[in-house]
């Protein structure tokens, strides 16, 4: 039906008109294309408008809003990560519910971030039975067709640069949280008072026994970031923060002097990422031949360290019409990828992910361990320490999520995969008489992925190891072959259509990983830079 504009009254009284614009449009539907008005399932067509509108790196992000029955969710934000599609809800308890995925016709088993979203022209999302139904089991969980970009028929060229700048920032607000050192001493204090008054004791007493024991490890705090007058208490009996009290103390342990002061570790965790995207494209088309040239650049920090995307892509799309009834064609993708992942991205509450961390930590504690004159201490390695809450600043300790810093480790840390990917098609049509056409298309796709896994061996989890080494490569390859045969009519308002096809399909995995620790260190993140043997060389291939 055709969008129309009605002016606002006490009644209305609105007549739906048809588009039969609309309805003679040709969607991209299984193995071939349809008109609207003879298509029967249910599917929803994502242009290219809505796509140029969307600053996603992944393609199939940009679903999200735009097609009814469609669910996207992700676990974290880190760049390039991929978000669980749903079609029309869960289709199985126990078994994938993630929809096919097809480009230009045929299966793509690859990484879908390695598609660049300019290089895509429409998405045609296929939610029902009747719409995916020959795709078979695989299309159970509804089917997601990209077509990537042509050129139009202009018979100039057609060159175009874009280039796109932003800032990733956190997008949820901040809960509202005790932020003030001295007020969270004086609540902690107040708990402790109570506690001790349940006890028996009257005001004088609990009121010294609280502060006896508020930096202590019998329900203390384990950390005094204030100096106070000597004789004098933190906490006075009004229950408030001693008006003497100044914030940072100078302690003297083992012989060195620390500054103890707190510090945002928010702030300190948490950072602003630039995303920057760059696309050339060469497009040109007359009546016999189209092609379509492509390159682009996606660079797209985190809003932390350790976590980032470098992506390159490249795609040459050709097709000619070599007789009345011959037409042949090909598509060749390709992307070069580095990415930086955390080692946990948000999926648990552990020490190790660094968003739950820092929403934790009270502003009482130091993020790092400083000289007395506040600047911030390097130890032997030149790396610039942090507090671990286990001792080493100064003798302190946290009462909870002690021995944990996972800003450090993510910086000292690696969990890096780069690689390559290629992906191609090529298709011959054949058209003898009208309406009859024999399709030959061959498909395939190629992605080879190095991942190191480093976990340093001076603080966090594996010091006691010194520190691991473990070096993973991965191969993904599959082919596709298709023999198709249809035939279609249209006779006024009817439209007849028929297919008969056949399809082979073949997936590779293979994997090779091996690991060591002991590094020798920190600088040489190879397997030669380690000592022990860990896991043995290990293989896997389906």
């Amino acid at each position: 039906m055709q969008t129309q504009e009605v002016a606002i009254k006490p009644s209305l009284k609105v007549v739906m008109k048809s588009d039969t614009e609309m309805l003679d449009e040709v969607m991209v539907v299984a193995f071939g294309t349809a008109k609207k008005s003879a298509f029967t399932g249910s599917a929803k067509v994502v242009g290219t408008e809505k796509l140029e509108q969307s600053q996603v790196t992944n393609v199939t992000d940009a679903l999200a809003g735009a097609v009814p029955g469609v669910t996207l969710t992700s676990n974290d934000g880190a760049p390039g990560s991929k978000s669980s599609i749903k079609i029309r809800g869960f289709s199985s308890i126990n078994a994938k519910n993630d929809p096919l995925i097809i480009v230009d016709g045929a299966p793509y088993s690859g990484d879908i971030n390695n598609i660049n979203p300019n290089d895509v022209e429409s998405m045609t999302v296929l939610k029902d039975a009747a719409s995916n139904a020959l795709y078979g089991a695989r299309g159970a969980n509804g089917v997601i067709i990209i077509t990537t970009k042509r050129a139009n028929m202009s018979g100039e060229a057609k060159v175009t640069f874009d280039a796109k700048w932003g800032a990733n920032t956190r997008a949820l607000q901040k809960y509202e949280v005790i932020d003030n050192p001295g007020m969270y001493y004086e609540m902690h204090y107040r708990a402790m008072n109570n506690y001790y008054k349940s006890t028996g004791m009257n005001d004088q007493a609990a009121w010294l026994e609280a502060n006896k024991n508020l930096f202590g490890s019998n329900g203390g705090l384990g950390y005094n970031v204030y100096t106070v007058p000597d004789g004098q208490f933190l906490i006075g009996q009004n229950g408030k923060l001693n008006p003497n009290a100044t914030l940072g103390r100078v302690v003297n342990y083992k012989g060195r002097d620390y500054l103890l002061t707190p510090d945002d570790w928010e702030d300190v965790g948490m950072r602003t990422g630039l995303r920057q995207e760059y696309n050339f494209s060469v497009s040109a088309a007359n009546e016999k031949s189209s092609f379509y040239v492509s390159l682009g650049y996606l660079g797209n920090e985190g809003i932390t360290e350790g976590s980032d995307l470098k992506r390159l892509t490249g795609r040459l799309k050709a097709d000619y019409q070599a007789k009345k009834w011959l037409k042949i064609g090909g598509n060749m993708g390709y992307a070069r990828f580095d990415s930086n992942s955390l080692s946990n991205n948000g999926t648990s509450s552990s020490t190790g992910n660094i968003w739950a961390f820092v929403t934790q930590m009270a502003p009482i504690y130091p993020a790092y361990v400083r000289n007395a004159d506040g600047s911030i201490m390097v130890d032997n390695n030149g790396i610039g320490m942090m507090d671990y809450g286990s001792g080493i600043n100064a003798g302190m300790q946290r009462p909870f999520i002690a021995d944990a810093n996972p800003i450090l480790d993510n910086k000292l840390n690696t969990r890096n995969s780069e690689g390559n990917a290629i992906n191609g098609n090529a298709f011959v049509d054949i058209t003898p008489i009208e309406g009859l056409k024999v399709t030959f298309n061959g498909a395939f796709n190629l992605d080879e992925t190095r991942h190191s896994y480093v976990y340093n061996p001076y603080y966090g989890q594996f010091d006691s190891t010194g520190g691991t080494v473990s070096k993973y490569h991965t191969r993904t390859y599959d082919y596709n072959l298709q023999q198709l045969v249809s035939y279609a009519r249209s006779f006024g308002d009817n439209n007849f259509d028929i297919l008969l096809g056949h399809e082979y399909y073949d997936y590779r995995y293979y994997e090779l990983g091996a690991s060591k620790s002991q590094m020798f260190s920190q600088g040489n993140k190879e397997l030669d830079g380690a000592i022990i043997d860990g896991q043995g060389a290990s293989s896997y291939k389906e």
